[in-house]
């Protein structure tokens, strides 16, 4: 069975304690099938518990938190009820936080969290419109089952994914070690037999999975999860982009960003695969333009223009 990380650990604690503490206790057996663990990772978790509290970490500002009886009994400390004062944008990252914790498994959506940001977002959004909307990208649910089972009996999945850099679908067999959120996006971590090494899947572009009976062990040093990292040999493009291109230093990885006396943004980025600066590049029109990188590169944007050219005209 793959080793939880850290981060999955942290998050499961955080909806795993306020939704205790609102009840006051819960049976160990309906903690543990609630939150996907069994009786000693949950035990593991409550000794992490028992020493949080706040500044000087007195008993009398401690979580205090016991097992009676096969009962998990957690009670906050009084000065966790002391109202917070938080600036605007600190509320705005509090939501956005809190929203994503609420995906995680086992957490309660009409519960304390629920409803404490729903009273938060209610002070942010004082417009007749919302402030603010933090959102996951849809997935099928039957997908992320499988790849959570596989995660957590540490089973092979085969997957039906959509390579989007090449356009194309392929068939894998994946090793799962985690399953993670970031930026709005599900994302499935592990090892895959097709491109023998590491890998991370958006689990949107998944159109389908299956489990298998093959087991695997789990690296001990977990992969690092988020979004797509370029390696050294990618090759590089320098662009130039206009002001309302700039959404592309937000959403992908760059090595260089210099702002041009006229406002334009010279970028350097990592090109992994043709057909994706292709797309990128006729997403983005007249708003950019490559100044350096490879030849076959520096014409991606013409070439590809006058294949839809044809294309239209061949129509």
């Amino acid at each position: 069975m793959s080793r939880p990380a850290a981060s999955d650990r942290v998050a499961r604690m955080l909806s795993l304690v306020p939704w205790v503490a609102a009840r006051g206790s819960a049976p160990v057996d309906e903690v543990c099938r609630r939150f996907d663990i069994d009786r000693e990772q949950l035990l593991h978790d409550l000794s992490v518990v028992s020493m949080v509290g706040l500044y000087p970490y007195t008993p009398d500002v401690l979580i205090e938190l016991f097992i009676d009886d096969d009962e998990v009994c957690i009670t906050l400390p009084q000065a966790f009820d002391r109202p917070l004062s938080l600036t605007p944008e600190q509320g705005v990252a509090l939501v956005a936080a809190g929203t994503t914790l609420l995906a995680t498994p086992g957490a309660d959506p009409d519960g304390p969290l629920a409803r404490g940001l729903a009273k938060l977002s209610s002070v942010l959004d004082q417009g007749e419109s919302p402030a603010l909307e933090v959102r996951l990208e849809e997935v099928s649910s039957a997908v992320l089952d499988v790849v959570r089972q596989g995660v957590r009996e540490g089973r092979q999945v085969t997957l039906d994914y959509y390579a989007y850099g090449r356009d194309e679908l392929t068939h894998r067999v994946v090793d799962p070690y985690r399953v993670t959120t970031d930026q709005g996006q599900w994302y499935l971590s592990g090892y895959c037999h097709l491109a023998d090494g590491d890998r991370l899947f958006r689990i949107d572009r998944i159109r389908s999975a299956d489990l298998l009976d093959t087991t695997f062990d789990a690296p001990t040093a977990a992969m690092a999860t988020g979004t797509f990292s370029p390696s050294a040999d990618d090759p590089r493009v320098t662009i130039d982009m206009a002001p309302e291109a700039r959404w592309v230093v937000e959403q992908y990885p760059v090595d260089e960003i210099m702002e041009l006396d006229s406002g334009v943004l010279r970028v350097r980025l990592a090109v992994t695969a043709r057909q994706w600066l292709e797309r990128l590049l006729l997403r983005l029109g007249p708003t950019a333009t490559v100044v350096e990188g490879p030849d076959d590169l520096r014409q991606v944007a013409s070439a590809s223009a006058r294949r839809i050219l044809e294309r239209y005209r061949d129509g």
